[in-house]
């Protein structure tokens, strides 16, 4: 029987799982302003924005429970590591609960002097002085000197992004740009026109390459990461801006390149370009984000909208993701084949990673698909 379901029920449905199975508070891991929860509701705040006004509402209001469970009345964060980079993307999700406030008849003022209003100028503050490589790079975590690794685009890019077009700050979209620069050229892998997971300044790293700096492989959440990010970057730009043209060209790049890399299964792989050898796996996030970054370019214009290949690149890898959607004993969708949290290694490393059902990367990524798969698909 034809399929009839659009993107947006898949991604309600998933939604709707994630809500019955967890309290926004227990989300894990819980009480820890982190990146894990921070992408899984931004991928809920996704779909909400193609919802009705009523699931809207809901669906903003749980993912502002969960920013309440992790903050004080003053805006202070109870559990955060600010020198890790992953532990600043969440604050993303303050920008929709401003929204909130505005929507609940807040004046100005208020909002100005609200917990979520400090909380957001506490971590521009952050990042305005973590550290950072000589050309740009916000590091991973400011205790691996001179690291780079393709995560931090969407964990820095986005939330920056937006601050410099809400609060009209040219300096900050100036450290985005650089920070892409930076991330793109030192992690490019010229063979493929692909990008390594990560590059070390120093060159001290064991996964590190003693000339290049860059970690062996091509795993593939790493880089899906890329394009998803920097599209997110771009609208919040002037497209016109010699920085947005500079980022358009390496998501054109970039997309480009991974179209020779998908699998005859509409798949791409747990190490993207050696799908053929032993051990290696088709991996359900990094194929999520692929088809949100082609869907968005193509409906942003950032890649030809007529772009045949491109369309139909999409549309076989979303028809593979949800040929490998499951449902549990009481109907619930779930969402697996998806690589568990990974720091940097060898093809080995990378393959033995072990798999997750309903976890937080995966459906966070599953929620980007659905939402700019409605859209284009």
């Amino acid at each position: 029987m034809k399929n009839t379901l659009r993107p947006l029920d898949y991604g309600t449905e998933a939604v709707e799982m994630m809500m019955q199975r967890f309290a926004a508070a227990d989300l894990p891991p819980k009480g820890h302003f982190h990146y894990h929860q921070g992408v899984f509701l931004s991928g809920v705040d996704h779909i909400a924005q193609l919802c009705a006004p009523d699931r809207k509402r809901r669906y903003r209001q749980y993912l502002k429970e969960w920013v309440d469970s992790c903050m004080d009345e003053q805006g202070n964060f109870l559990n955060i590591e600010e020198g890790q980079i992953d532990d600043l993307q969440p604050g993303i999700l303050l920008y929709p609960i401003l929204e909130m406030e505005r929507e609940a008849g807040k004046s100005e003022a208020e909002i100005a002097g609200s917990k979520y209003q400090r909380a957001l100028d506490h971590l521009i503050g952050v990042y305005e002085t973590y550290p950072r490589t000589a050309d740009g790079g916000f590091w991973h975590r400011a205790w691996k000197e001179g690291q780079l690794w393709l995560d931090g685009l969407y964990m820095a890019g986005p939330f920056l992004a937006e601050y410099a077009n809400r609060y009209h700050r040219a300096d900050i979209t100036e450290l985005v740009v650089a920070h892409v620069r930076s991330v793109v050229s030192h992690n490019r892998e010229e063979r493929t026109g692909l990008l390594t997971h990560a590059y070390d300044e120093t060159k001290q790293a064991e996964w590190a390459d003693p000339v290049s700096g860059q970690s062996p492989e091509i795993w593939g959440r790493s880089v899906g990461w890329v394009p998803v990010a920097i599209l997110d970057d771009l609208s919040q730009m002037d497209k016109e801006s010699a920085g947005a043209k500079e980022l358009a060209k390496i998501v054109r790049d970039l997309l480009t390149a991974l179209l020779s890399y998908q699998s005859a299964s509409g798949m791409w792989y747990q190490v993207i370009d050696k799908a053929q050898d032993k051990g290696n796996w088709p991996e359900l996030s990094c194929t999520c984000l692929f088809i949100a970054a082609i869907c968005k370019g193509l409906r942003t214009g950032v890649l030809d909208t007529e772009n045949e290949r491109f369309l139909a690149a999409a549309k076989k890898a979303y028809d593979a993701v949800i040929s490998m959607l499951t449902y549990d004993a009481q109907g619930r969708i779930e969402i697996g084949h998806v690589c568990v949290g990974t720091g940097v290694g060898d093809y080995e490393f990378y393959c033995k990673r072990p798999t997750s059902v309903n976890d937080l990367h995966g459906v966070g990524a599953f929620l980007l698909m659905c939402a700019e798969a409605e859209q284009v698909l």
